[in-house]
C-alpha cells in the first residue's frame, strides 16, 4: 500500500484521484483549501484542510503537519485557470496563476522533500496548454505561462531529484468537465484520473521528466 498526498483534492480531478486511489487500497493524504462534505465522506481518506499552495506559511505548515507521513507519491494537483485576452489583460490574474499554478508546485515540492520514502514519485498535473510548440490560439496568457513555467521547473526537479530516487511527471489530464472549465470538455473527471493513475503506475527514474497526456502520449515542449 502507497501513500498519497493530492493537492487540490476537494473537486474536479483531485477527487476523482483521491476517490478511485483509496478504492483500490492506497493510502490517501488530500489537501485542500477547505473539505467539502463528498471528501470528507470518503472511506480512509486523511484530510488535510487550510493549505493554500500559493501561500509559503501555509505550505511551511502542511509540511509539518505531515511530519507522521512517507510520502510514496506527491501529487501537485492544485490550479486555477483565469480566461483572458490580449485586448483585456488582468495582469492581477496572470500572477495569480503564476503563484499557484507554477509556483505552488515546487513550493509544495520543496517543502515536503523530508517526507519522501525512496524510491518516491512526484507528479505535476500540467496542461497541453502549457506546451509552445503546441499553442495555435493564442490568448490564455497566464493560464498558457504559468503551465509553460511549471513544465520547465518540472523537467529541472526530474534532473535534480534524480540521484535521490524521485522520479518526476508531467501529465496533461486532457480537456476534462470540471467546475474549472465551467462544465466543458471532452473528458469526464474520472476517466481523466484513470489516465493520470495508469501514468504514475508507470513513472520510474527510466522515464522521468516527460511531459504526456493521460492517454500515455507524448507531448511537445
Amino acid at each position: 500500500m502507497a501513500t498519497y498526498v493530492v493537492t487540490g483534492a476537494n473537486r474536479g480531478i483531485g477527487l476523482e484521484l483521491v476517490r478511485q486511489l483509496a478504492q483500490r487500497g492506497d493510502r490517501v493524504v488530500a489537501c485542500c483549501r477547505t473539505a467539502d462534505a463528498e471528501l470528507n465522506g470518503l472511506d480512509g481518506v486523511r484530510v488535510v484542510e487550510g493549505v493554500d499552495v500559493a501561500d509559503a506559511d501555509s505550505v511551511a505548515a502542511l509540511s509539518q503537519r505531515l511530519a507522521d507521513e512517507r510520502i510514496d507519491v506527491l501529487v501537485n494537483n492544485a490550479g486555477i485557470l483565469e480566461a483572458d485576452d490580449l485586448t483585456e489583460l488582468d495582469f492581477d490574474a496572470v500572477e495569480r496563476q503564476l503563484r499557484v499554478n507554477a509556483l505552488g508546485p515546487l513550493r509544495v515540492t520543496k517543502a515536503l522533500l523530508d517526507r519522501f520514502a525512496r524510491p518516491t514519485k512526484v507528479v505535476i498535473v500540467t496542461s497541453r496548454m502549457g506546451s509552445i510548440a503546441d499553442n495555435g490560439s493564442g490568448r490564455m496568457y497566464g493560464y498558457r505561462m504559468s503551465k509553460a513555467a511549471v513544465n520547465a521547473a518540472g523537467r529541472s526537479l526530474a534532473r535534480d531529484l534524480a540521484h535521490c530516487d524521485v522520479a518526476v511527471a508531467l501529465l496533461h489530464p486532457g480537456f476534462v468537465r470540471t467546475r474549472m472549465t465551467n462544465d466543458q470538455g471532452s473528458v469526464a473527471p474520472a476517466d481523466a484520473a484513470r489516465g493520470l493513475i495508469a501514468r504514475i503506475d508507470e513513472l520510474n527514474l527510466d522515464n522521468t521528466g516527460r511531459f504526456l497526456h493521460a492517454n500515455g502520449e507524448e507531448l511537445p515542449w
